[in-house]
């Protein structure tokens, strides 16, 4: 395999390596990161909030708590998807409907082991519905690159 083929491979694991990373925080850890993007979220987007009083921002944060863990979860498995979907055409030579399966399945399966990864990090659940929303991140990172080959390769 040569160099070139070797870099969406080691993307990939590398990417997969944040998502564990990430899933090994413990809850109080991953709360103070959410609490900290809405409030980055609150000053970037929302007029007036570096007005409001602490516990306003922070009541704002907390409120949007759940959304966020939920988009960074979404997030972080489009990328994985992508990475995965490359990893299988380039450095596999997948064809374009190999690469879509394999990639979901891969990306799938690994979601489903980083939620029963959580079950066993302080404070963290294992949870269905994020498996769910992993997998949609994956097919959608999927559905992005095969649609993007579709369009510029034409095979």
């Amino acid at each position: 395999m040569s160099s070139r083929r070797w870099i969406f491979l080691v993307l990939t694991l590398l990417w997969m390596l944040v998502i564990f990373l990430m899933s090994s925080q413990p809850a109080d850890d991953s709360t103070e990161t959410s609490l900290y993007v809405g409030e980055t979220i609150g000053k970037v987007f929302v007029p007036g909030y570096t007005g409001w009083s602490p516990e306003e921002q922070i009541e704002f944060a907390e409120h949007i708590d759940h959304p966020v863990r939920k988009a960074a979860h979404a997030t972080e498995y489009t990328v994985l998807g992508i990475l995965l979907f490359m990893t299988c055409r380039s450095s596999f030579g997948m064809n374009l409907k190999g690469s879509f399966r394999t990639a979901f399945l891969t990306g799938t399966i690994y979601a489903a082991t980083d939620e029963f990864h959580q079950l066993f990090v302080p404070g963290r659940a294992g949870m269905i519905s994020d498996v769910l929303i992993d997998s949609m991140g994956v097919l959608f990172g999927c559905l992005v690159i095969y649609a993007l080959y579709k369009v510029f390769r034409k095979n």
